[in-house]
């Protein structure tokens, strides 16, 4: 499975001036009251809270204090090939900066080794603007004069969160899934309360005891509540506005969320009665749509809002 989005924000006076850095070639740290240098520079002194904003620059050449070989790279990674993982401590700093080192092999790695900045060839105010870090053999160190301001500063940033991860759904889950594989919607009763969910966990949240019994419920159901979604989601081929809703499935006494169509935003409403719509080899509904039964009544859905 995998989650994915467009993680977008604003940046404050040090941060900008970091990145901004990063896009003409300085690497900048912040200096804290007892005169260490934080890279990446941070807004706030980690051990007394006292906001700080003495930008310095620091060098480009550095020292490895400790590393991880990465033998398969993912996706979105700093390398198409394997690499080490490494904190760097760049010359003047007094922290270590979290980067990639461009290596041969595990075997060319150690901790106390000497690395050097490789910069992206095209920068854009991002952490990114450093491709990796590559082993460095001369003895001099590269550190700049700079006050921090620069033309054109950077002040947002739009970071790419994606987390891949393996599922395993368990014996509950697994019944749930084949079910709608089948055009089906199965739960699960609770033996204490009675009370049937879907999709089923295996476990009653309000008794804490396993459930086992297999109800089959709907198709139809009852939305209860609804949003309307007026931004368009990247790589989501619906047009906006459109509606989500949680829909209590018949039987079941837990509501579920789905996509509401075939109706103008503005007209879906608490208690309208809709039916899934499945797609050519769809293993779950595409969405909801209006029976065109009269709205249910509130006293019948108001337990599962």
């Amino acid at each position: 499975m995998v989650v994915e989005f467009p993680f977008t924000r604003s940046l404050g006076p040090v941060q900008s001036a970091f990145l901004t850095g990063l896009r003409e070639r300085v690497i900048l740290g912040v200096k804290t009251r007892d005169g260490r240098t934080l890279v990446p520079p941070v807004e706030y002194d980690p051990v007394t809270a006292e906001e700080i904003r003495d930008l310095v620059a620091v060098g480009v050449t550095g020292t490895v204090t400790t590393w991880a070989w990465n033998h398969a790279p993912r996706r979105g990674q700093p390398l198409d090939r394997p690499f080490a993982w490494v904190l760097v401590k760049l010359d003047g700093a007094d922290t270590a900066l979290l980067h990639a080192l461009d290596a041969p092999g595990p075997d060319a790695v150690r901790t106390g080794m000497r690395v050097r900045v490789r910069w992206a060839e095209e920068r854009t105010g991002a952490i990114t603007d450093i491709a990796c870090f590559e082993p460095y053999d001369g003895d001099d160190s590269e550190v700049a004069v700079h006050a921090g301001e620069f033309e054109d500063p950077v002040h947002g940033i739009v970071a790419q969160a994606r987390l891949d991860y393996t599922y395993s759904p368990g014996r509950a889950q697994t019944a749930y899934i084949n079910a709608l594989a089948e055009r089906r919607a199965v739960g699960e009763r609770c033996p204490s309360c009675r009370k049937v969910y879907v999709p089923p966990r295996g476990a009653c949240p309000t008794c804490g005891v396993a459930t086992a019994e297999q109800v089959e419920v709907g198709p139809s159901g009852t939305v209860t509540t609804f949003c309307i979604v007026n931004i368009k989601a990247k790589n989501l081929d619906i047009e906006v506005p459109y509606v989500y809703a949680h829909i209590a499935l018949d039987g079941a006494d837990l509501a579920l969320h789905g996509r509401i169509g075939g109706i103008p935003y503005d007209q879906v409403r608490m208690g309208l009665r809709v039916e899934p719509v499945w797609t050519e080899g769809g293993r779950y509904p595409d969405h909801y749509r209006p029976t065109g039964e009269p709205d249910a009544e509130y006293d019948t859905y108001k337990e599962l809002l």
